[in-house]
């Protein structure tokens, strides 16, 4: 199951709630501590934060006597990290969306049930933190159907609320739920100010559940009042066909409410065996039956870079079982991985396993071919023609310059890259100009790639901002004479060139044309002397910035028999198109980039005021079905070097932002870079 969530809803507290009470750990950890099991990275404790994926599976022995094996996929709440939410929804058979009592439905939570949706994975929600001030059981309820729609069933009811939270009301079995300082419960009768609304719910809860089934609601009509075991059945296969979101009410500080949490994720999350994984065949989507037996395939949906033994890939098998010496093929890269020993991870520890059937996520080390989001197949099996979906896309929209300390930190800046790249698909390098440029998803997002840059693999980078991709080009139709006339003994250097400069329509970048007759430049050195011209556009204009949309017309000039050269003509050249660039001056042109932007309509003012501002231009507004607005405007690249940021803070983290390049226009004079 997937933990998701805004940040600081509760999810890792309510991880090590669930591992103590299932007896994995002697006491829980604390986040204020950094003694957590899922945040164990350094830049995690440091932070008091999640910032990527971590894995906790537990047993554990549910009411209806069987034993589960569960794992547990901890996810972060920030926007930041967003990949590993994707990543985890990917394999999960359950996502658990965590809300706080205190905070009530935020930002992240809207992202969490949107993801989770769109990733069809089935949903519960436990509401946590209602040991803490101000918490409001009742007034999270609303928000979520007010909020996300319809479907939410309460399943249970806080006794006592704050500091006074000592217990559950089943709305099934209609008992009350006591809890002891060590996280178990007995049963106890209703307190009086509960007892009629926890009848009245039970009643409605019911009604919700049955009226999903024909037989059952001719059944309850007929005044047959279903069991708690009953109703947990029916709804365990509504909760699977994404009919119903159940709710619970618990407290990972206290451990109130943990086991019952525990016991309904069992027994009503669905099995994996009910949700076959799908991937591609080709274009063709298809099922893979959850089978021990069967071929097998299994899903590579994360990697990680330990310091101690390199690159760990977390593994979902879908099909048959994995054993170590296992040779598979990765069907994405087409090169063949031994599989050598298996390990479940718990936060940083590694548990050994000698097996790992459909179903189970494992751990393998140092599959070095084998990125995030392949499959691994049996060469001559069906699954080798197979690939796995991909993850919804994130276009970074933050990036920074890296230029290494040392020239050992230069020598070894790719190959860390590359690994860090491995490990966060959502991280960009971008080596289309002479710079480094690593992009994300936010500042925070990159702060703790560099981090683990330097901690992990030991290179260390200074940063700045990445520069605005400024262009010029000439004001109007000039002639120049680039020349060069030198003489030193032996051969010297001799030519000229006659040119005509001019504009060039928007985006053509160089036109060069040859009117040279009669021989004045013999036609060997024609080719130097368009060279030349292109060395004098990439050098840049009077502003220092590279020359684009230029007609280079070359008429007439002079060479010398023996002391021309293509040197000689190239220099002339590149001399002819700097005259020319000074006599006629320059226009700076600016990026403009297309922004797309994803926002509730409650902010659409906001957004759209500020894109104006940012001398944006709006160009499309799109309602959709879900109550949010798609704004389109083409903005300016220098006013949205920390826009993702500033958008975050004027939507209540609620935007999401699609960055696109553009086209070139004319920058106001008054803007112009000095």
């Amino acid at each position: 199951m997937a933990l998701v969530g805004a940040a600081g809803a509760g999810k890792t507290t309510l991880t090590e709630a669930l591992l103590h009470r299932a007896g994995v750990i002697a006491r829980p950890g604390k986040v204020e501590d950094g003694s957590t099991v899922s945040d164990h990275e350094p830049e995690e404790i440091a932070r008091g934060i999640s910032l990527t994926l971590s894995s906790a599976p537990f047993s554990w022995k549910a009411p209806d006597g069987l034993a589960y094996d569960v794992t547990v996929l901890d996810t972060p709440g920030s926007a930041d990290f967003a990949g590993a939410v994707d990543a985890a929804l990917a394999v999960a058979d359950l996502a658990v969306v965590v809300v706080s009592a205190v905070d009530g439905v935020q930002a992240g939570t809207h992202v969490a049930w949107r993801l989770a949706a769109e990733a069809g994975v089935p949903r519960l929600v436990v509401v946590t933190k209602e040991d803490k001030a101000r918490a409001d059981f009742h007034h999270v309820l609303e928000d979520l159907r007010a909020q996300l729609g319809d479907g939410f069933v309460p399943l249970e009811l806080p006794l006592g609320e704050e500091h006074a939270f000592h217990g559950v009301a089943d709305l099934l079995s209609q008992e009350g739920l006591e809890y002891e300082p060590d996280g178990k419960h007995h049963t106890t009768a209703l307190p009086d100010d509960v007892a009629d609304e926890e009848h009245r719910l039970h009643d409605e809860v019911t009604e919700e559940i049955v009226s999903h089934d024909d037989d059952a609601l001719e059944r309850y009509l007929g005044g047959d009042e279903p069991s708690a075991a009953e109703l947990e059945r029916s709804l365990a296969h509504e909760v699977r066909d994404l009919e119903a979101f159940p709710v619970l009410v618990a407290s990972g500080a206290t451990g109130v409410g943990v086991d019952r949490l525990a016991d309904l994720i069992c027994e009503l999350g669905p099995d994996p065996s009910d949700r076959p994984a799908r991937v591609r065949a080709g274009e063709t989507s298809v099922e893979v039956s959850v089978d021990p037996a069967g071929p097998t395939l299994v899903h590579a949906f994360r990697t990680v870079a330990d310091p101690f033994v390199g690159q760990v890939t977390l593994l979902r098998v879908l099909s048959g079982t994995l054993r170590p010496g296992d040779r598979l093929l990765n069907t994405t890269t087409r090169t063949e991985e031994r599989i050598p020993g298996l390990f479940r991870l718990r936060g940083k520890e590694h548990l050994p396993l000698d097996a790992a059937p459909a179903g189970q996520v494992v751990a393998v080390a140092k599959l070095t071919a084998t990125p995030s989001g392949s499959l691994l197949a049996e060469r001559s099996g069906p699954g080798a023609a197979m690939s796995a979906p991909a993850l919804r896309p994130r276009p970074p929209v933050y990036g920074l310059v890296l230029s290494p300390v040392t020239q050992s930190d230069d020598d070894r800046l790719s190959a860390a890259l590359t690994r860090l790249v491995a490990e966060d698909p959502t991280l960009v390098v971008d080596r289309s100009s002479d710079r480094t440029v690593l992009r994300g998803l936010g500042d925070t997002h990159l702060a703790v790639a560099l981090e683990r840059l330097s901690r992990v693999f030991g290179v260390n980078v200074s940063t700045s901002p990445v520069p605005v991709a400024y262009r010029e080009t000439i004001r109007r139709k000039v002639e120049a004479e680039g020349k060069i006339k030198k003489q030193s003994g032996g051969h010297g250097q001799f030519a000229v060139a006659q040119l005509r400069v001019g504009p060039a329509p928007h985006g053509a970048g160089l036109e060069f044309v040859d009117s040279v007759v009669g021989g004045a430049i013999p036609r060997n050195y024609l080719s130097a002397v368009e060279k030349g011209v292109v060395e004098a556009m990439a050098h840049g204009g009077p502003h220092g910035h590279p020359v684009v949309d230029l007609r280079v017309e070359v008429y007439d000039g002079k060479a010398h028999s023996v002391d021309s050269s293509d040197m000689a003509f190239r220099t002339a050249a590149a001399n002819g198109v700097r005259e020319a660039l000074a006599a006629a001056g320059t226009v700076v042109l600016e990026p403009i980039d297309h922004v797309r932007v994803t926002v509730p309509a409650s902010a659409q003012g906001d957004v759209m005021g500020d894109l104006s501002g940012r001398r944006g231009r709006i160009t499309a507004t799109t309602s959709l079905d879900d109550g949010t607005v798609v704004i389109e405007a083409d903005v300016p690249q220098s006013e949205l070097t920390r826009y993702v940021l500033d958008l975050r803070s004027l939507t209540g983290g609620r935007a999401e932002l699609e960055v696109s390049p553009g086209t070139y226009e004319i920058c106001p004079d008054h803007l112009v870079p000095s």
